[in-house]
């Protein structure tokens, strides 16, 4: 698996990663492989905005259904749609095809002073 440059972890298993100025939100590889076969996708509208924890999606797989966080504050600029035909591809590619959301941050660094660095997510889910 292709593993982002710079990708940060939630505890909650959400991932962010910058580009551009744009802020990637998805769901890391170990939370996929927890779920199982992804069946459904919920997304919020583009132009909603969340606050840092709050819920912004479900996801349903055949094992459970389980609320998604947004990993920090911000407006959503764009979400997958594909995602939403196609929820397996988050089966097939947690980081490439199956990203979840784009964000445009309110305060990026003040937000992110608890995520993890993928490394210290993976040492974290290991125990």
């Amino acid at each position: 698996m292709n593993i982002p440059e710079g990708i940060l972890c939630t505890k909650s298993h959400e991932y962010v990663v910058e580009k551009d100025g744009i802020y990637t939100v998805g769901l890391t590889d170990f939370a996929v492989e927890q779920l199982g076969d992804i069946v459904f996708i919920e997304l919020p509208d583009v132009d909603s905005t969340f606050h840092k924890g709050e819920v912004f999606g479900t996801i349903e797989s055949v094992k459970a259904a389980s609320e998604i966080y947004m990993p920090i504050s911000g407006k959503i600029v764009e979400i997958n749609e594909t995602l939403l035909d196609s929820p397996e591809l988050l089966n097939d590619d947690a980081y490439e095809k199956g990203w979840l959301i784009k964000i445009e941050a309110d305060d990026f660094h003040a937000d992110s002073v608890d995520l993890m660095e993928y490394e210290d997510y993976k040492e974290e889910v290991a125990n």
